[in-house]
């Protein structure tokens, strides 16, 4: 019956350690294993970063720089209030209303409407100038 005491380790199990570099008659001498001379038969090569190129310029570094500024936040699409009359008269103006007319790309998300001439009375759910926020009210439409 097999016990914990009767078991032996496998005769091949374990590997002697490979002594290098001590000397010719070793067999393992000379370049100790590691090829001819140069920057890979030195120590500490296999640390280098990943963004190393051998030594020449990286391209990293090669590149351009970009300049200038993008900003993270929306800009709003502007769309003049002469636009706004494709609504009939009592319609609510919202961001979802006007991407289902078409006055509007999906992806945009903030609106702002500025003057121009309206002959419909609207309610605006969206932000306006102070031009077209008379000319709304002068239609007989509000801003809500």
């Amino acid at each position: 019956m097999l016990k914990l005491h009767t078991i032996k380790k496998h005769p091949k199990s374990t590997h002697r350690r490979k002594v290098v570099g001590r000397g010719l008659g070793s067999g393992k001498g000379t370049y100790s294993t590691r090829g001819g001379k140069g920057q890979t038969a030195r120590t500490g090569h296999s640390k280098m970063p990943a963004s190393f190129e051998g030594g020449r310029q990286p391209l990293v570094r090669q590149m351009p720089k970009l300049r200038g500024f993008k900003s993270l936040t929306a800009k709003p699409v502007v769309l003049s209030l002469s636009r706004l009359n494709v609504f009939a008269d009592g319609e609510t103006v919202t961001v979802a209303t006007l991407k289902a007319k078409g006055l509007l790309n999906p992806g945009d998300v903030k609106v702002k409407i500025l003057k121009g001439e309206l002959k419909k009375k609207l309610n605006v759910k969206v932000s306006v100038s102070a031009s077209a926020k008379a000319a709304i009210e002068k239609a007989g439409g509000k801003i809500v």
